[in-house]
């Protein structure tokens, strides 16, 4: 939500039912490795989801879908479906002033990308003291598991968005980073915390490569 990286004439929070936002899926890229993979959030199903709904224009439609699918759908983890969401406010436009939303509680049909659960790297729903200790010790290519754990949260406070059960597994993973600033977690002593638990044995197994290929026709497939 908070680094979409594509054109939209306007953007609105909009809520879907039966999903819900989960640390449950491994990730042994962008926030882990295949050594100490992290987690990092889906949208799995049961209960309902808050967050952003984006309006893309006609012309940049295939070339916007096409990006996401190559963002999102590179390790099959993800499905690309169709949502009725509830759009809740006001639509905004973006950065220059492009578009500008007609307000109300409208439903409309919107792409989501949710997650596969028959994939290996679906973790389910974990207890929250395993995800703190997973997220607390993971770093990927994008950077801190933690670092994505407190993005998370920093933004869906800023939407007014209420998600208890990631407040407190920040107050478990990072009591620090959640007192603190943003950049608190270059802190020496949080650096030294990571290193620690760095050392502990892997909550999760590594993703098998083979896996990898049972998967990939969804890329395929969403080229054609």
């Amino acid at each position: 939500m908070w680094r979409p990286d594509f054109p939209f004439v306007e953007r609105a929070r909009a809520t879907v039912d039966g999903y819900h936002r989960s640390f449950c899926i491994r990730s042994t890229h962008h926030r882990g490795t295949n050594a100490r993979p992290g987690l990092v959030l889906g949208l799995d199903r049961g209960r309902t989801c808050t967050g952003i709904a984006y309006r893309i224009a006609a012309e940049h439609a295939a070339s916007v879908i096409g990006y996401l699918r190559e963002r999102e759908l590179i390790y099959g983890v993800y499905r690309e479906t169709s949502v009725i969401v509830r759009l809740d406010n006001q639509g905004q436009g973006d950065a220059a002033g492009a578009g500008s939303g007609t307000g109300g509680h409208a439903h409309v049909r919107a792409l989501a990308y949710v997650v596969e659960r028959s994939h290996p790297s679906y973790a389910g729903r974990l207890p929250l003291d395993k995800q703190a200790r997973i997220i607390r010790a993971a770093r990927g290519s994008a950077g801190d598991n933690l670092d994505y754990l407190f993005n998370t949260v920093f933004l869906l406070a800023e939407l007014g968005i209420r998600e208890p059960d990631l407040v407190r597994l920040l107050g478990i993973a990072g009591p620090i980073a959640a007192r603190g600033a943003k950049q608190v977690l270059q802190r020496p002593g949080v650096a030294a915390l990571r290193g620690s638990l760095a050392q502990r044995a892997s909550a999760l197994p590594p993703l098998p490569a083979t896996d990898l290929r049972r998967f990939g026709y969804r890329l395929r497939g969403s080229a054609d």
